[in-house]
């Protein structure tokens, strides 16, 4: 940011600056600096955001729900074009095999294939459990885009960098407030932290476990922790990521292919 400062610094130290000039100078010079700011806030994000999808992706992942009673494992097959469209497809275990989640744009459907029928999600559902986990619908399929519907201002150490959004006045959202910490040198997720209209802690998102794939640096386990249910938890652990596969095109994104059966 020395390019901003440099210049505002060297205005106001001249002697010559009458009083009005100088507070046009200091406005221009804080407006200059929270500009880019928040311009380097919404790349930060979006860059985030597209980091498990690129142009097209198709992942292996296993989804584990831990409560106080139980503990549930799902192998699941997710693919992705752009952040518009988004497929997902349980592989096990067999009484969930074949329950499929499509998202095109801002529409989504899941797919029953115990009953072989296909239900909407209304936007009223979007922030409901998917499949029973700490994830919401919302969650998997990344209807909300962050940088329109929230208002980020940006924070950084030496290390990190915290952005934080609050939502919009017409935004329809649960969340009061996100904090969304970025690790500098990898320029990959370390958490996100998801608070009330009352500005206390719901739930947050770890991201750990950095693996390489397709030359991407990119954290390979999400735990989902809710606050207000102890000993509750999601872990998503990403066994396989690939970009630009050649089996992901349009065809993928269909309520046809929804409902195949395999």
């Amino acid at each position: 940011m020395n390019f901003i400062i440099r210049p505002c610094l060297e205005a106001l130290a001249n002697p010559a600056t009458q009083l009005r000039s100088w507070l046009v100078v200091l406005f221009l010079c804080f407006h200059s600096s929270v500009t880019f700011a928040a311009e380097r806030a919404i790349e930060i994000i979006d860059s985030m955001e597209a980091l498990y999808q690129g142009t097209s992706s198709s992942a292996k992942m296993t989804m584990i729900v831990e409560t106080p009673q139980y503990r549930r494992t799902m192998e699941m097959q997710s693919s992705s074009m752009g952040t518009e469209n988004s497929f997902i497809r349980i592989l096990s275990p067999r009484k969930d095999r074949g329950i499929a989640t499509l998202k095109l744009d801002m529409e989504m459907w899941n797919y029953l294939p115990k009953i072989n029928k296909v239900i909407k999600v209304p936007p009223s559902m979007m922030m409901g459990s998917w499949m029973g986990s700490d994830f919401t619908n919302d969650d998997l399929v990344k209807q909300t885009t962050l940088t329109d519907e929230y208002t980020l201002t940006l924070e950084e150490t030496d290390e990190l960098y915290t952005i934080i959004l609050v939502p919009k006045t017409e935004t329809v959202t649960v969340w009061g407030k996100i904090d969304y910490v970025v690790n500098k040198q990898y320029m990959v997720p370390v958490a996100q932290n998801f608070y009330d209209d009352n500005g206390e802690l719901v739930r947050k998102l770890e991201f750990t476990d950095l693996k390489e794939y397709s030359g991407r640096m990119i954290p390979s386990r999400l735990e989902m922790i809710p606050m207000n249910r102890e000993g509750h938890k999601t872990i998503i652990i990403y066994d396989d990521l690939q970009f630009d596969p050649p089996d992901v095109d349009e065809s993928t994104f269909t309520l046809r292919n929804l409902r195949s059966r395999f």
